[in-house]
């Protein structure tokens, strides 16, 4: 991490009224979903937290101070990774949930001919691909894997409900996207 990069975080922790280690964990998050989203754990954001631009979830979701304070951090860090120049991501493990930057996968899982994932992501053993030029979603569940069609959604977002269910979701410009409203392509 650069002087710059660790004096930006000290400033956004002082400003929010948060650690430095809270921020320097949305920072890394924020860096491995590509500036635009975050999934991580840190008990100053209640647990499991997520942000996306427009979505914010903390893991005491009542607490609306706690996610202006996350959407705030969030925002500021998001504005400072699109505008500097990119440096290399790392894999990163929480709580069992680990993120790959994009360019780092070494070996693809999903199909060929996709092109490059915009994000990727995975909890215990499901994980996605987001392919936004080829308009296509890419699922691996227990270790099968599902194309889906896009269509008009530019998905910018993720969010993965725990428990039995394993509901997953997506943001796009035009809201919440349920997997079951995306065309399936192939099993």
């Amino acid at each position: 991490m650069s002087e710059q990069d660790s004096s930006l975080l000290r400033k956004i922790a002082e400003r929010n009224g948060v650690s430095e280690g809270a921020v320097r964990t949305v920072f890394e998050a924020l860096r491995s979903g590509n500036g635009t989203m975050a999934q991580f754990s840190h008990p100053e954001f209640g647990g499991m937290a997520q942000w996306s631009s427009g979505m914010t979830m903390v893991g005491d979701m009542f607490n609306d101070r706690m996610k202006a304070t996350l959407n705030a951090v969030a925002s500021e860090l998001a504005e400072h990774l699109r505008n500097a120049p990119r440096s290399p991501s790392h894999d990163r493990q929480d709580n069992e949930v680990s993120y790959r930057s994009p360019s780092q996968s070494s070996a693809s899982w999903w199909p060929s001919g996709l092109g490059s994932p915009s994000s990727t992501g995975a909890q215990n053993d499901l994980r996605y691909a987001v392919f936004p030029e080829s308009r296509r979603l890419v699922i691996e569940d227990a270790g099968r894997s599902t194309v889906y069609d896009t269509g008009d959604h530019r998905i910018s977002g993720v969010s993965q409900a725990q428990g039995g269910d394993r509901t997953i979701t997506f943001n796009s410009q035009s809201g919440v996207v349920r997997l079951s409203e995306l065309r399936q392509l192939q099993d």
